[in-house]
């Protein structure tokens, strides 16, 4: 789940009504300050010193997001900073993976959390801010001075790398089905233990249901969306249904996540499973990337007096995130945001349908909190049960 309290974000509210030995009902409610709001009336500039500020957790994503939208509607091309741009988000992803594996995973098997590897992590992914932007000036709209420093990349990267394989893996990485169940059974790390937990009867395919994962659509089709209906911040929709996002959606394919979809559907062990993959494939991505990069200048001063409308999505540990935003006279006058948490915990969506029909028995509650982990909400979560007999 998320890595703080309740805070500026908001929670996820998990309601279970059983009766006669099975959930029967389920009601999940998001609330969340209107953190768009605070971007609009302000200039581009100022708007992108804020949102990191507004967005703990995801506050690369989030800034990435809405720095594409920006330059969407004030005409800047910004290409030429779009591969650095997929490092940092990537890295940011591969923290918040971190967590859940090195802190939230412990602690659902009642073991001590590992703050000191997930520290080295973070330490490791934060040295990739600098040694792409030296000024720190990312976030600037149309780019900074991008200017990759390849030996501070490639020792980001080897830390990345060896601290992923020794606290999360301690051994070669699963790369079957076969491989997953045997690497689980010795049990080395946290993360093996849990997966072992999850691969068991009765849990590998509980939360398992019918709602299909979300494309990965372009921004211009959230920026359609969002800017016709100020309702699908809230209430999103794919070909008018619901539709899961994060690990699981981008992982369907990968050979061992698909076994166990095939085996036990969109359950816990697929949930997991995605996330370990993305977690060993971390390094190997990085690298690709990095060897793409070529240097760019900062994107010449854009003024304070354009009009215009754009959209910008990316894709973060959650899911896709998007933005949509409308600037007049130089300032943001609308803005809108979907996020992953809007998919994965939507009345109707794949939290709500996973549970509903469960086995309401002592263990349901740890499982449903394994559940609402697997979809992992940028809000604080709280579960309640009652029992209607």
């Amino acid at each position: 789940m998320s890595g703080t309290g309740a805070g500026l974000e908001g929670s996820v509210s998990v309601r279970l009504e059983t009766a006669a030995g099975r959930v029967r009902a389920v009601s999940v409610q998001v609330r969340r300050p209107a953190a768009a709001r605070a971007l609009c009336g302000r200039a581009p500039d100022e708007a992108m010193r804020l949102v990191p500020l507004l967005f703990s957790l995801c506050g690369t994503a989030q800034s990435l997001a809405a720095l594409e939208a920006l330059e969407d509607a004030l005409g800047l091309d910004a290409r030429t900073h779009a591969t650095a741009r997929v490092l940092l988000a990537e890295a940011e992803t591969a923290t918040n993976h971190a967590w859940q594996v090195l802190m939230d995973w412990p602690t659902r098997l009642g073991e001590a959390p590992q703050p000191r590897e997930l520290a080295g992590l973070r330490a490791a992914a934060a040295a990739i801010h600098p040694a792409l932007y030296p000024a720190r000036d990312e976030l600037r709209p149309g780019g900074g001075l991008l200017r990759p420093d390849r030996a501070a990349l490639t020792a980001a990267v080897a830390a990345l790398r060896e601290g992923v394989e020794r606290a999360v893996f301690a051994a070669p990485v699963p790369t079957d089905a076969a491989d997953l169940e045997r690497w689980a059974e010795a049990g080395e790390t946290g993360a093996a233990r849990l997966m072992q937990r999850v691969l068991a009867p009765g849990m590998a395919g509980f939360g398992a249901c019918g709602v299909p994962a979300l494309e990965p659509h372009p921004a211009r089709w959230f920026g359609e969306r969002l800017s016709a209906d100020a309702a699908f911040s809230e209430r999103p929709r794919q070909d008018g249904a619901p539709a899961h996002t994060g690990p699981l959606a981008r992982q369907s394919t990968h050979p061992l996540v698909a076994a166990l979809l095939s085996r036990h559907g969109s359950g816990l062990a697929a949930h997991a499973a995605a996330r370990l993959v993305e977690l060993a494939g971390l390094a190997e991505r990085l690298t690709r990337w990095a060897d793409r990069l070529e240097d760019a200048d900062p994107a010449p001063d854009t003024g304070n007096a354009r009009c215009g409308a754009g959209s910008g999505a990316v894709e973060t540990a959650r899911g896709r995130l998007a933005h949509w935003l409308r600037l007049q006279d130089g300032r943001i006058a609308d803005c809108r945001i979907v996020a992953p948490t809007e998919w994965n915990f939507a009345a109707d969506g794949p939290l709500a349908r996973g549970l509903t029909g469960a086995v309401a028995d002592g263990a349901l509650a740890g499982r449903a909190a394994l559940l609402v982990g697997a979809l992992d909400p940028c809000v604080a979560p709280a579960i309640t049960i009652q029992d209607e007999d």
